[in-house]
């Protein structure tokens, strides 16, 4: 059984990486189908797990979070290599998928959500009843 899942926006519109902060930044992710279920991964290590949003509108998964830069006091950056600002993916999910049903955790920095497949999509053993091939019958002389 095929579920698609197509990413819609994941780049910050240039699909260059212009600085670390500010803007909308992505999240590296992996999707693949584990039984009768979805798993989407996301890699987001240091996000405050309050700062985490997801929400389903006509099948669209969209994950937000945001990952502000520490304040640092009478400091000067040297190096700032790390993405800061906002992380946003947007997927379209299939109807084959049960949308009412998604669970989600966060642990060590990575955002796991799992959709179950509708139960109409699951796969199912289809009955071939009896009687004739053909459907034709003999002609008389």
């Amino acid at each position: 059984m095929i579920v698609a899942i197509e990413p819609l926006n994941r780049t910050d519109g240039s699909g260059a990486r212009k600085s670390n902060t500010g803007g909308s930044r992505t999240m590296p992710m992996d999707a693949y189908r584990d039984g009768n279920q979805l798993i989407i991964q996301f890699d987001i290590p240091g996000i405050d797990p309050d700062s985490l949003e997801i929400n389903v509108e006509n099948n669209t998964l969209t994950v937000r979070a945001r990952r502000p830069r520490p304040q640092i006091e009478e400091s000067r950056w040297l190096v700032s290599e790390r993405l800061h600002g906002t992380f946003t993916a947007q997927l379209e999910l299939s109807d084959a998928l049960d949308l009412d049903n998604i669970q989600a955790d966060y642990d060590g920095g990575v955002l796991t959500i799992r959709i179950p497949v509708a139960e109409e999509a699951k796969a199912r053993r289809i009955e071939i009843g009896g009687g004739r091939t053909s459907g034709a019958e003999p002609v008389a002389s």
